[in-house]
């Protein structure tokens, strides 16, 4: 299930939220669970951050935070990098936790992550991804082999998508940013991504290392509290 599918297909998965492991509950092998709520909010982007540790040549972006990082992408495409965006430094760390829609694991990309690269200059970071904010699944990513795109990396791909152009930050085949399948850790949903800066970047300043502009849901389902 899309994030950007109508408000009825996420009725529809309230209303199955018992059957439906997608929706936040119980597995197959374990014994069904009541929902207690469900969230009601149908939106894709962070909610919170939960932590931040900058790294050295941190700074910019800070007198936005955390804000600058819980909306939508500021995209501006291949030749000017987002201004909206918050430095994470040399090996600085964030973690965001998504409140309403979990990511789930669906068809292809499922979690995109946006950072502000412009021509040929990215700067890269590591993603993992938690259910609960305490095990983490890292995604593979070689900050190092820039000759091939530093796969598994988020920070590669320019960012299209913004407010102001109506492009969507759902669908990957437009919107930008880098994209991560959870089917690639055998994970089947997260509530929570981490983003930690490869130390393998351009330091200076205070805006040096990665850049997060922002993440947003693309295969997602309600988050729902369970007893």
């Amino acid at each position: 299930m899309r994030t950007h599918g109508t408000p009825a297909r996420w009725s529809a998965c309230l209303v199955t939220a018992l059957l439906v492991t997608g929706c936040g509950g119980p597995s197959d092998e374990e014994e069904p669970k009541t929902p207690v709520v469900c969230a009601s909010e149908n939106d894709p982007f962070a909610d919170k951050v939960v932590s931040f540790s900058p790294g050295p040549f941190a700074g910019f972006g800070q007198d936005g935070y955390p804000d600058i990082v819980l909306g939508p992408p500021h995209g501006g495409g291949s030749g000017m990098g987002s201004l909206d965006v918050l430095s994470l430094g040399e090996r600085g760390e964030i973690v965001l936790e998504l409140t309403d829609i979990g990511v789930v694991d669906g068809p292809g990309v499922d979690l995109l992550v946006f950072e502000n690269p412009f021509g040929n200059f990215a700067e890269t970071g590591f993603v993992s991804v938690s259910e609960d904010g305490q095990t983490w699944h890292d995604f593979p990513c070689a900050p190092t082999d820039r000759a091939n795109g530093s796969p598994g990396c988020a920070g590669v791909k320019h960012v299209f998508s913004s407010p102001d152009n109506g492009i969507s930050p759902t669908d990957p085949s437009v919107a930008g940013g880098d994209g991560f399948d959870l089917a690639t850790l055998g994970v089947a949903r997260a509530r929570f991504v981490r983003i930690k800066d490869s130390g393998e970047n351009a330091y200076g300043s205070t805006s040096g290392g990665f850049d997060l502009d922002a993440i947003v849901v693309v295969n997602g389902s309600p988050v729902c509290e369970w007893r």
